[in-house]
């Protein structure tokens, strides 16, 4: 019984120690999550002022219905964001099948479609599908890394367009999103060719300064046009990110909630040990004392 007792003990601090664990990254994913939340907030302000922007030059053009035209797409390009740390349950499958279902239009012609994956383990998910990237790429280790992965990822966009013109490209984020009551769901968001009301041109400007630019028509459009990309994949980056902490934080929630439940029990188990070795001392007492010889007194 001694044994017993002493194993239950040993893998009650065990379960402790777990549950200590559990519940540090658990807090670290919460404080993590925090910072790419406000950097999501902030790009959607700059966001905001792009398509103001979009708004004037449709407005400057007098709504040109040219401008709203699609021209045939040349390339298709997908980028998918994953993770590359673990505890975030089937995160990267589930983008991966987002994407599967994204490439079957374009599965007849494989040279007009590139796939650029962020993450390593994103890029696996994706080979089980069948599916090769063109590039794979390093998700950000913090704030200031999203930056520099959105430059990027605007870069190679242009390029997989061959040096022809953005309208010509097909561009399409592939990343997860939170959804109601705390759930996530991978999306598919449509970048190029641009949303008709991006370049719909209000009645009356609801502004006293008409807006004006100086500069060729066509370069601003194509500035817009790229600045519209960096926000979109920059916010996309930071989504991804929250979600991929929010789903850490699910997780390590049910470990910490099934801890718990193995450590009540494994308490009521040694309570009920204790009660027994107790219970057996008490026995072998008075069992001793009923078969010791009865004393005379005279």
């Amino acid at each position: 019984m001694a044994q017993d007792l002493e194993q239950l003990s040993r893998r009650s601090r065990t379960l402790g120690s777990i549950r200590g664990i559990v519940r540090t990254m658990k807090t670290m994913a919460a404080i993590n999550a925090t910072p790419y939340e406000q950097a999501a907030i902030a790009i959607e302000a700059y966001h905001a002022t792009i398509r103001r922007g979009f708004m004037a030059f449709a407005y400057r053009m007098g709504g040109q219905q040219a401008l709203l035209e699609a021209e045939p797409v040349q390339q298709r390009v997908l980028v998918a964001f994953g993770s590359d740390h673990g505890f975030c349950g089937n995160y990267n499958e589930l983008v991966a099948r987002l994407v599967s279902l994204q490439c079957e239009g374009s599965a007849g012609d494989r040279r007009r479609r590139s796939v650029l994956c962020v993450g390593a383990r994103l890029e696996t998910a994706l080979r089980e599908h069948g599916i090769e990237p063109d590039r794979v790429l390093t998700p950000p280790a913090s704030v200031d890394g999203i930056g520099r992965l959105s430059g990027e990822l605007v870069t190679r966009i242009v390029r997989a367009g061959r040096g022809g013109p953005l309208s010509e490209l097909a561009v399409t984020l592939v990343y997860t999103q939170r959804a109601e009551h705390g759930s996530r769901a991978p999306v598919a968001l449509t970048l190029l060719p641009l949303a008709p009301e991006l370049l719909h041109a209000p009645r009356r400007w609801p502004s006293r300064s008409l807006p004006d630019f100086a500069i060729a028509p066509a370069a601003l459009l194509a500035a817009l046009v790229r600045n519209h990309i960096f926000a979109s994949v920059f916010r996309a980056a930071a989504e991804a990110i929250v979600t991929e902490n929010a789903a850490r934080l699910a997780l390590m929630q049910q470990a910490e909630q099934s801890v718990d439940d193995r450590l009540d029990a494994m308490r009521r188990e040694m309570s009920g040990v204790r009660q027994d070795e107790i219970t057996n001392e008490l026995m072998d007492i008075v069992i001793g004392h009923l078969q010791e010889p009865t004393r005379g007194y005279g």
